[in-house]
């Protein structure tokens, strides 16, 4: 059985609620359903920020969010500095609790936002067990409102690291390609938690145009994937801690909207290149027009699990640019010759019953804690 159909038995079982194309059902006339929210100010408010760390003010270089990079330090600075913006305008416009997550996966083990920059009202989310930064702090009764900074537009969108999850693939919810945000916002939709703040780049501003009782800030104006025009930074962060204070007082005020997913909700995973789900083309069974594999979820939650179980598949397609890569390399003929020897061995080990699992990731020196993505 070939390599690729083998990826395509993989991801039909990936997506068992998944049905043959004429008996998916149709995807509702609106992707979500609005419900305005209203702060209960009695016991407080409490406000989440979920960072990412591709829409920071001052930041033009791709490699400043890249762990490892010897710019990645002046990243970190600049992510708690808008953060720090944030933070001063949330408490200005009466939260009496912040709280700060990791939305970003930098592969950094500590979180990317460094505690000795962090105004020291912000509370790090910080758990013994790993957890998923979009669905794992969902609690109900936990925040009363979140607020993402940092942020960068969808795949497609032209805009400054744009993406959705990783390097291309798009995230359809019921026939709309949405962003990270708006992901966000149906992941707390479901306990009617609206997001009330976001940041990022004019593409971001543009995606989330529908979105308009969000109160948003254009740190920088997208000119590729790898370059932008900034904002005066001290400009930027001014505007980041008016625009913070002034969500807050929306919230207090009942004039911002939660998000509900519409059901029955059809999800979809998008794979442009790198990525690709293209060995689908054709099969049988499967949902998978346009470069979108479609299928029925129960819920976002239900659909996002689907999702992330399918990206790892479509990201196959990144060895497409690894051969790219080796092709005039002296020691490319070396490097698949060993590649292919080792998967033989691999082959040989697994149908002679001598495979051995692989050894335990060696448990760090002390007490680990968990930031979000790692």
């Amino acid at each position: 059985m070939r390599l690729s159909l083998l990826v395509s038995v993989a991801l039909l079982a990936a997506c068992a609620p998944a049905k043959p194309t004429d008996s998916t059902p149709a995807a509702p006339s609106e992707p979500w359903a609005l419900e305005a929210v209203k702060a209960d100010t009695a016991n407080g408010i409490r406000i989440l920020i979920v960072h990412d760390m591709e829409g920071l003010s001052g930041q033009d270089n791709p490699q400043s969010f890249d762990f490892g990079s010897p710019v990645y330090p002046k990243g970190q600075e600049l992510l708690a500095a808008d953060i720090n913006a944030v933070v001063e305008g949330l408490y200005a416009g009466g939260a009496t609790e912040v709280h700060v997550a990791d939305g970003h996966g930098s592969g950094n083990p500590d979180p990317d936002v460094r505690r000795d920059l962090l105004d020291p009202r912000a509370t790090q989310v910080l758990r013994d067990q790993e957890f998923d930064t979009y669905f794992g702090l969902t609690t109900p009764g936990a925040y009363d409102a979140v607020a993402v900074v940092g942020m960068h537009a969808k795949t497609g969108s032209r805009g400054f690291a744009s993406h959705t999850l990783t390097l291309g693939i798009g995230v359809v919810i019921n026939g709309r390609e949405i962003t990270e945000t708006e992901l966000m916002g149906l992941s707390w939709g479901r306990h009617t938690v609206p997001i009330i703040f976001a940041s990022g780049d004019d593409r971001l501003a543009a995606d989330l145009a529908e979105m308009d009782w969000l109160e948003y800030v254009t740190v920088k104006k997208a000119t590729a994937a790898d370059s932008a025009e900034l904002r005066p930074v001290a400009e930027t962060r001014a505007e980041l801690t008016a625009k913070a204070q002034k969500a807050v007082e929306n919230l207090r005020a009942g004039l911002t909207k939660s998000m509900r997913v519409s059901m029955p909700l059809v999800a979809g995973l998008k794979a442009v290149p790198p990525a690709s789900l293209a060995m689908l083309e054709g099969i049988p069974g499967v949902a998978y027009a346009d470069s979108v594999l479609s299928f029925p979820a129960d819920s976002i939650k239900h659909a996002y699990d689907v999702l992330e179980k399918l990206v790892g598949a479509a990201t196959g397609g990144y060895m497409s640019v690894l051969r790219r890569g080796l092709r005039g390399n002296p020691a490319a003929p070396a490097i698949m010759a060993k590649f292919r020897t080792d998967l033989g061995q691999a082959w040989f080990d697994q149908e002679s019953g001598r495979r051995q699992p692989a050894p335990p990731a060696p448990a760090p020196a002390g007490p680990r804690k968990y930031h979000g993505y790692q």
